[in-house]
């Protein structure tokens, strides 16, 4: 007569190679490396403390990476309370360096912690600089530049500016020499998050009339942009600005009412709920490279406050005698 373990099995399987999609917790014997191995994993994205801001602020402009950041202006909205400072992020400090020339909350912003141009603002003007590493200059003016539009840019000779105050669909390109209207977006919206460059971007969520928050999303391909899957959670007023590409980004805090910690991420097709942030936060200015880690400063209670984001992670683990 069979017995139960020659009917059902051991527990752990022998295997000749390490199965390919193993789920959490599961364990099995490697025969061909005569090793008992399992696999974990961490399903959501965990936020931790980060070194806090030289200047406290919110709804203020931000570039960068997790480890190379850029941070400036801000509030308490709108002039003269917003400010023009700047910090930059090495990964380990903040610093405070050149301000900008004009005062500003609400400001677009595109480009990388050495090179970035910050467009519009709470002055419902267009007024735009570049900065090169250690200071900002004034460039040509955006002619319909407004507050809380959605940027996307790859350096300080190109920035995307689209949407805006009052939800507006406009979208006008700065090549490095002058400012062209290009292809609108297919819904109105202003307060959104974008992320990615010319040739590819993406707007989320934001306000599209008087308190109604929107989860819609678009995908720029660099010549028009089209409806692609809502965000999870409507909301406005998240992570203002260039949160990674067009096919990897992060959607952080915003305010659905209330404010949130609700952090979302983008794959290219849809978006899926990862880890909240410790603290609820509106207009709070980010630096992500891609949805796998990034970092965001700020709140619209004006604070110092940082958290540093770190997407999912897993491991296989191999278990020896001892």
């Amino acid at each position: 007569m069979a017995t139960y373990k020659e009917i059902r099995g051991s527990h752990i399987t022998s295997v000749a190679s390490d199965p390919p999609a193993p789920i959490n917790g599961q364990m099995w014997y490697n025969s061909t490396s005569r090793t008992v191995k399992a696999f974990t994993s961490n399903p959501a994205g965990t936020w931790s403390s980060g070194t806090a801001l030289n200047t406290a602020r919110g709804y203020a402009g931000g570039v960068g990476i997790k480890t190379a950041a850029l941070v400036f202006g801000g509030g308490p909205p709108p002039a003269p309370s917003a400010i023009a400072n700047t910090e930059k992020w090495n990964g380990t400090t903040w610093t405070e360096t050149g301000n900008l020339n004009t005062a500003r909350a609400f400001v677009a912003g595109g480009g990388t912690y050495t090179s970035a141009i910050a467009s519009g603002g709470d002055q419902l003007t267009g007024v735009t600089e570049a900065w090169n590493g250690s200071a900002w200059s004034n460039l040509t003016s955006a002619p319909n530049g407004k507050p809380s539009q959605g940027a996307a840019g790859a350096d300080n000779e190109e920035l995307m500016i689209f949407g805006g105050t009052p939800p507006d669909t406009s979208n006008e390109y700065y090549n490095g020499s002058g400012w062209t209207e290009i292809n609108d977006l297919n819904n109105s919206v202003k307060t959104g998050g974008s992320a990615g460059t010319y040739a590819a971007a993406l707007s989320f969520a934001g306000i599209t009339g008087p308190n109604t928050t929107t989860a819609n999303c678009e995908q720029w391909n660099g010549t028009c942009w089209a409806n692609v899957n809502a965000v999870n959670t409507a909301r406005r007023y998240p992570n203002n600005y260039s949160c990674g590409t067009s096919t990897s980004a992060l959607l952080i805090g915003g305010d659905v009412p209330p404010a949130t910690g609700k952090t979302e991420s983008w794959n290219g097709t849809c978006w899926s709920e990862t880890g909240d942030m410790t603290l609820a936060r509106t207009g709070s200015s980010t630096g992500c490279a891609d949805n796998s880690s990034g970092i965001v400063s700020g709140d619209g209670p004006i604070v110092t406050t940082v958290e540093e984001f770190q997407a999912p992670t897993t491991n296989t683990v191999t278990f020896t005698a001892s």
